[in-house]
């Protein structure tokens, strides 16, 4: 009997020790301090991780001035407008496929920067700076392709500076302007285009509709459906994402 309970008294005292143990919680310590840079090449190190930080902040401000996606967004929401519906399709899928579309427009780009730029840097084959200058020339020369001389005149003049005689000559601050201001006159042109064919449905609809006396009778609930008719058969979205991609070629 001695020896049971001598036993019975060491079990319940290792699972009352388990129980104790298991009840304080295990919190991982982090340290986050200053340390004295022991050269000019940790510094620069800092310098780089902080700037690239900075630059993931700064990445959908740079997704909407840098790339395709300020035309085709403007362009889709022109559609859905025309078409008369104000929440179908809603803002998720719009967006949605203008970032796909923008995906698909920007990769010859950037496959060049990710050649040209991330890969050599990664291989340690180039210096930062470096890296960084060769990765703005796709960019840079994906803007020219689409900025109009009128609109790069323009800030040209607003920055005092000369007629550049080469692209090497025109700042990236003054580059990078014109080409939205550029990109939104493409995009309501094009919505404008878009809006022309709904807009004649609508007006035979009201005069139709004036002519047969029923004025009480709102115009848009009969041209709705015949609207969503033309643009089916036409095969509209096809249409207007195979426009949008081409007009980048």
């Amino acid at each position: 009997m001695k020896r049971k309970a001598a036993l019975s008294a060491t079990i319940i005292g290792a699972l009352c020790c388990c129980s104790a143990a298991c009840a304080e919680p295990v919190i991982p310590k982090l340290n986050i301090g200053l340390d004295t840079a022991k050269g000019p090449q940790e510094i620069s190190v800092s310098l780089q991780i902080l700037l690239v930080l900075t630059l993931l902040s700064l990445a959908p401000a740079m997704l909407v001035m840098l790339t395709s996606f300020t035309r085709i967004v403007i362009v889709l929401a022109f559609t859905r407008s025309a078409l008369g519906t104000h929440q179908t399709p809603p803002n998720t899928v719009l967006i949605g496929l203008a970032l796909f579309l923008t995906f698909f427009t920007m990769s010859p780009i950037l496959n060049k920067i990710n050649q040209s730029a991330v890969q050599p840097y990664m291989r340690h084959e180039m210096t930062f700076d470096q890296a960084l200058d060769r990765g703005v020339g796709p960019l840079r020369q994906f803007m020219f392709d689409q900025v109009r001389e009128k609109d790069l005149g323009l800030f040209m003049n607003l920055a005092h500076l000369g007629k550049p005689k080469a692209e090497v000559d025109v700042p990236t601050y003054v580059l990078i302007p014109a080409f939205l201001i550029g990109e939104l006159r493409t995009a309501f042109t094009t919505g404008f285009l878009i809006f022309i064919p709904f807009l004649i449905i609508d007006t035979l609809i009201a005069v139709t509709l004036m002519s047969m006396g029923m004025m009480m009778l709102p115009p848009v609930l009969i041209s709705l459906p015949f609207k969503f008719l033309l643009f089916v058969l036409v095969d509209g979205w096809h249409l207007i994402v195979k426009s949008l991609a081409l007009s980048f070629q």
